[in-house]
């Protein structure tokens, strides 16, 4: 009897994560282009980073969530880390209200909202353009029916004497001592941890507090262990993630722990506040008539304790977010090497994927770094085409094949990235979104392919006897310089919104380059007709010219990519 009681329990835990899941992405994918905007436009100091962080926390109901597009906007340099801190700080506060939800739960019986929000909520599941609305619904009923079952399900299992007594034996071993509180503290934190899930430990912890098998006092230290254990799942994601990720995940850290220290020492009177706002009489036993009424109240206990943990610590670490960051600064240094010629995406990490509608950004932010590295390719070709220096050029010429298989490499990591992001559901906004960063890496990717056909001509052009002419030069540095200017505008529409972008502009440049390309092959037949020169420098200056326009037109597909042009057949 007892063992199917026990898997009910584990099932009814894991219909609530799942249902919490299903919940906040959908949510995300409601909201997540809206979110990153709100949250570019609303941290303009600590306290509204911290406003922030509360608003788009409870919003899309993921703590993990928020952390993650903080992370994405200090990398792309639209937040500082003392913004992100603050955001961070405003997500503990926003994530409490996951806490009341389950307290909901166990406190009204909310099964007759569940199965008529199942009925709409497959409705819209098969009307194309309310998906995500039914998804969410489905949701948010797959948690309550969690809770529900998770309540059942816990008060039959503490109704079977054997099983009540033996659990509640092994919890009266441990007294109100110190250490017994910092086991409770540290069991907490490596539940947390492993079920990867805050809401889910609330969750327990609510249950067996409810049932009486837990005294309050163990259950409040098992939420304070939750809330370090959260933290530390973020840290492991992070480590191979780049310095502003490990430092902002450091801070999440090193602010909760704070929290809890203070906590520790005023818990007493912390504790006391609590159950007498509630109303929770923690001196009542189990012969006093009123004792079933008086534990009911003990899952709005759990919550307010953590709503005033987390709002408590805000208050009083909003006023030392400068502090928290030089700290984390001094702990986690740059990695030192040279970001030029060594491999290593800045932005993308695997371990950091959880929100897939939220890692496009990441994905964007990669692809703007890797067409900085691609156009300071093309410049280091344009100086390939000025080094007299014979052991200097075969440097460079290295450093340009060098270039080559790094965008080879780029291309490669960054469209599995977005492949294992396309495995999840996604709005049909970010699909799009992913097919354009598909096509944008396979253009940059032809510019690198190009730049390196020029640099090859340059080399059999440096070991031949023969030499362009002053006229020659001139040609080719102007066509390099349309060139620059193309992928100059190329990068810059790969920053910022679409709709802030003018892809005019490029059209106008590839016209440009267009035409001087046709005059200048024009002149070329002519001349090699008239013999001015010999056809084998004829050829070369033909082909990096042709080449050189093929880079442009690689950036403007790039720019067509970005602003949402069907490419032509």
């Amino acid at each position: 009897m007892s063992i199917w009681v026990v898997f009910k329990l584990i099932g009814s835990l894991a219909l609530l994560m799942f249902g919490m899941k299903s919940m906040s992405e959908s949510l995300q994918k409601m909201a997540g282009p809206q979110l990153r905007r709100v949250l570019g436009a609303m941290t303009t100091n600590r306290f509204t980073g911290m406003l922030t962080g509360v608003t788009v926390t409870a919003a899309v109901q993921s703590s993990t969530a928020t952390t993650l597009m903080t992370v994405s906007f200090v990398n792309a340099g639209l937040l500082t880390l003392m913004q992100a801190i603050s955001v961070i700080m405003g997500a503990n506060i926003g994530t409490t209200v996951t806490a009341w939800i389950m307290s909901l739960g166990f406190s009204f019986n909310i099964t007759d909202f569940v199965y008529p929000a199942f009925f709409i909520g497959i409705i819209l599941i098969y009307m194309k353009k309310r998906r995500v609305i039914g998804d969410f619904l489905f949701g948010v009923a797959l948690l309550f029916l969690g809770l529900v079952t998770l309540k059942e399900t816990g008060t039959a299992f503490a109704q079977d004497p054997a099983m009540r007594d033996s659990i509640t034996a092994f919890f009266s071993q441990f007294d109100a001592s110190f250490w017994s509180s910092m086991l409770f503290l540290v069991i907490g934190s490596i539940l947390t941890l492993c079920v990867q899930s805050s809401a889910a430990m609330m969750a327990i912890t609510m249950i067996l507090c409810s049932t009486g098998v837990m005294t309050i006092d163990q259950g409040i230290m098992l939420v304070l262990g939750e809330n370090i254990g959260t933290t530390i799942t973020a840290n492991i994601v992070a480590m191979g993630a780049n310095v502003q990720a490990r430092r902002a995940a450091l801070a999440h850290f090193t602010y909760n722990m704070i929290g809890v220290i203070w906590a520790l020492i005023l818990l007493k009177p912390f504790m006391g506040l609590v159950c007498d706002f509630v109303g929770f009489d923690r001196a009542m036993d189990a012969s006093h008539p009123n004792y079933a009424e008086n534990l009911a109240k003990i899952s709005v206990v759990l919550a307010t304790f953590h709503s005033a943990f987390n709002i408590t610590n805000t208050a009083i670490l909003i006023w030392f977010v400068p502090q928290i960051e030089k700290l984390v600064c001094a702990i986690i240094k740059p990695r030192r090497q040279d970001e030029e010629d060594d491999f290593r995406l800045h932005f993308i990490t695997s371990g950091i994927m959880k929100t897939p509608e939220l890692s496009v950004l990441e994905a964007q932010k990669e692809i703007k770094s890797f067409g900085e590295r691609i156009r300071q390719m093309f410049g280091m070709v344009q100086d390939l085409l000025n080094e007299e220096d014979k052991d200097k050029f075969v440097k460079l010429y290295s450093r340009i094949e060098k270039y080559e298989e790094i965008s080879d490499k780029m291309e490669y990591d960054i469209a599995n990235y977005l492949h294992d992001v396309s495995d999840a559901h996604l709005s049909d906004e970010t699909k799009a979104k992913m097919r354009a960063m598909l096509r944008e890496i396979s253009e940059i990717e032809s510019i690198g392919d190009s730049c390196f056909i020029i640099a090859r001509i340059l080399n059999r052009y440096n070991t031949s006897k023969e030499r362009f002419s002053g006229y020659h030069i001139k040609n080719i540095k102007t066509m390099m310089g349309l060139v620059d200017k193309s992928l100059n505008e190329m990068n810059a529409i790969l920053v910022g919104y679409k709709e802030d972008n003018d892809i005019h502009r490029a059209y106008n440049i590839e016209n440009e380059i267009d035409n001087y390309r046709d005059t200048v092959k024009a002149e070329n037949i002519n001349d090699v007709n008239e013999q001015k020169y010999s056809y084998a420098i004829g050829t070369m200056y033909s082909d990096i010219v042709d080449e050189c326009e093929k880079v442009a037109d690689y950036a403007l597909n790039v720019v067509e990519a970005r602003m949402g042009v069907k490419k032509k057949d």
